[in-house]
């Protein structure tokens, strides 16, 4: 189909624009990979459920009962103003994984009364009220000052006790923070291990405080906390087995499948280590506990999965940038300290998103470079990829609206953006992912969680800046 036929924006409500976007590369799959995308699509949709507990602990019940409300209206039924205001709320929490608005974190208030939603769950059916209990999530959703924001990084105050997200029961930050202190501190004192290569402590675990005090960690696996969904992702990975690409495909899975069953963070490392290293194959994907960006220490890992099919032509784009990253690396603009002396690995993909879950939909990445860990990064490089049919989507969909011809101040200008703004802007992420994240290096001594909180916010300005330094460069 071409552009001029299809439509990229779709639905508005509240401040949120929904655009659709096509799979080009997707008719020109076999049938086998085709089964490959499918079953790794399943896999990635059974964890939704997952991000949304991980969001708040009270979003999956409060989804649950907005759907139940919302299947007891008739088409007929679905008017006036209370109503409108409810669909649009409901649309709002489908698209944040929760209550909590998926930018800026702070909870969305609904706009219809309370009086007017009482009213609803009073006509549940007993079974529904029951397994809901309504009356416990309304001062939840109605009242501002309780679990106001879902990540608090506000100076002076405790970031767990104030964030609402759910990965922590009872614990303070001083806890959470001497906990994993103590885990590092063990770890070093552990014979036969390699101490350059320290796992990510608390990565895939709740941290619970028991009755007696003590701190537990709850492990998120198959047999363990979130099991029900795992073993539904387990399953779909086990089908994808029989349709991966080399045989080399087929490790990377059995190898996850293995960290699902464990929970071990080692086998999630050789996880990573494998996948980071193959480049092989049309299908790619991204499926576990990733991300940290959810915890306002930056410790605990949010749900996402993303399949991929590449674009083998936009590729070549990122591929010139990662076989001249040495160069960049040598003339960035930092103390010389902070070079790799040898930039190792750096692989950069132009893909297109066949499917998307979890933390990465609605609202989605444009770019990613993973793996995080920076022991994983230094000996064995990094993985990049662009979203190409995100960005196209996002483009098109702005295409017509005005802005421009409002905004800028002279028509070649005008020219200018209209042709070269996607190649700029792809370009842009480009350098942000596969050379801005994947450059660099700690000083030795130096743990990767020093900045705590602010950890992440920070890696990603620098990555933004070093896109922006070099964009201009000649080279």
């Amino acid at each position: 189909m071409t552009n001029d036929a299809f439509r990229f924006a779709d639905e508005r409500f509240a401040d949120i624009q929904m655009l659709r976007y096509q799979i080009k590369g997707f008719d020109n799959l076999t049938i086998r990979q085709k089964m490959l995308v499918y079953c790794l699509s399943k896999a990635t949709l059974y964890g939704r459920d997952i991000t949304f507990d991980q969001q708040g602990k009270y979003n999956l019940r409060i989804r649950c009962l907005l759907e139940a409300i919302y299947a007891h209206f008739s088409d007929i039924e679905r008017t006036g103003e209370e109503y409108k205001a409810f669909e649009i709320y409901l649309k709002r929490v489908w698209f944040s994984n929760g209550i909590y608005h998926h930018y800026g974190c702070e909870k969305m208030m609904p706009e219809f009364s309370q009086h007017w939603f009482c009213e609803q769950c009073q006509q549940l059916s007993e079974t529904e009220s029951i397994g809901y209990r309504w009356q416990e999530l309304i001062p939840v959703i109605f009242n501002p000052d309780i679990l106001p924001k879902r990540v608090n990084k506000t100076d002076g105050e405790d970031l767990i006790l104030t964030s609402a997200c759910n990965f922590y029961e009872g614990v303070s930050q001083a806890e959470v923070e001497e906990f994993y202190a103590q885990q590092k501190r063990e770890f070093e004192q552990t014979e036969n291990v390699n101490k350059n290569e320290p796992p990510s402590f608390g990565l895939n675990t709740t941290l619970v405080k028991q009755e007696d005090g003590q701190l537990k960690e709850m492990v998120w696996k198959a047999e363990g906390r979130y099991g029900e969904a795992i073993r539904q992702i387990v399953y779909w990975l086990e089908h994808a087995l029989e349709y991966a690409e080399t045989n080399r495909q087929k490790q990377i899975i059995e190898l996850l499948i293995t960290y699902y069953q464990s929970g071990d963070l080692k086998d999630f490392d050789q996880y990573s280590i494998e996948w980071v290293q193959t480049h092989d194959g049309d299908i790619d994907f991204i499926n576990g506990f990733i991300e940290v960006y959810g915890d306002p220490l930056g410790i605990k890992a949010t749900w996402e999965g993303i399949v991929e099919i590449k674009d083998m032509e936009a590729t070549k784009r990122t591929q010139a940038i990662g076989e001249q990253a040495q160069w960049f690396e040598d003339h960035s603009p930092v103390d010389n300290r902070f070079k790799k002396p040898v930039v190792k690995g750096v692989t950069a993909n132009v893909i297109e998103a066949a499917m998307l879950g979890g933390e990465e939909y609605p609202s989605t990445a444009i770019g990613i470079n993973l793996p995080n860990a920076d022991w994983i990064r230094a000996e064995y490089g990094s993985k990049s990829v662009t979203i190409s049919n995100l960005t196209h989507a996002y483009s098109q969909a702005a295409k017509g609206n005005g802005f421009r011809e409002e905004f800028v101040i002279d028509r070649e200008t005008l020219d200018m953006i209209n042709q070269y703004d996607d190649l700029c802007d792809n370009l842009h992420t480009d350098l942000h992912e596969c050379l801005g994240h994947g450059s660099g290096r700690l000083l030795k001594g130096v743990d990767s969680d020093a900045l705590k909180a602010y950890g992440n916010t920070i890696e990603e300005a620098r990555a933004d800046l070093f896109g922006l330094y070099y964009i201009a460069d000649e080279k």
